[in-house]
């Protein structure tokens, strides 16, 4: 049996789909961070982002133009690698509906590869194409552990539900509260330490992802609420 690889083009919308092998049916994640990648080079071409990122984990050895990497829950297809960075490009539609045209040198990004056939789905079903951004509102200490409050648009609210999944910033996380204006989650240690989520300051805008079974459970039901 041939080893699966991660293979993917992207779209115009900025978002994966595979095009090379025809024994994967789409590009998914599972919102379990694998590593957290640190801007080298941020270059503005017209209306795009080119990026150059430092993993701090991954080998960019191991990785191959063409395939797929969750930044910050955006998928992104690398166009290029090297001894020490990977390079992505970031075009308006995702520069408009993600927070990756704020990045920055220096500025750090959390990484996922794409899943492989076989490989365990240790979050939840993650498709890269962000829903939208919120934004911090608070942050409390509850024991170990480190709550956060998002506030999102209604649009998105309408998919989150108490005990359901959500992505933020490409971090597979449970809802523990939902109210009208907002959401919170709480970060185990682990999470805090290995992703970028324990260093959000308030009003800082992260990307999310609702759970894709809900918008689909909506359309099969003709869109009502």
């Amino acid at each position: 049996m041939r080893e699966p690889h991660r293979w993917s083009v992207a779209s115009p919308r900025g978002r994966c789909n595979v095009g090379v092998r025809p024994w994967y049916t789409d590009i998914v994640f599972t919102g379990l961070v694998e590593d957290v990648g640190t801007v080298a080079r941020a270059d503005r071409r017209s209306d795009a982002l080119v990026l150059a990122i430092r993993p701090h984990r991954l080998p960019p050895g191991e990785l191959v133009a063409g395939e797929s990497i969750c930044h910050d829950g955006a998928c992104l297809t690398v166009t290029e690698t090297g001894r020490e960075t990977f390079g992505v490009l970031a075009g308006a539609e995702t520069l408009a509906r993600t927070t990756l045209g704020g990045l920055r040198t220096g500025s750090r990004v959390n990484l996922e590869r794409a899943l492989r056939v076989g490989d365990r789905l240790g979050g939840h079903w993650v498709t890269g194409h962000i829903d939208g951004t919120g934004e911090l509102a608070a942050r409390r200490d509850l024991g170990a552990n480190l709550v956060l409050v998002v506030r999102a648009a209604p649009a998105l609210l309408r998919y989150i539900v108490e005990k359901g999944s959500i992505a933020i910033a490409g971090v597979s996380l449970t809802v523990n509260a939902v109210d009208a204006e907002s959401f919170a989650v709480a970060i185990i240690p682990h999470t805090r330490e290995h992703t970028t989520l324990g260093a959000l300051a308030i009003g800082e805008r992260v990307n999310l992802e609702v759970d894709i079974l809900a918008k689909h459970v909506e359309k099969l039901m003709g869109g009502r609420p």
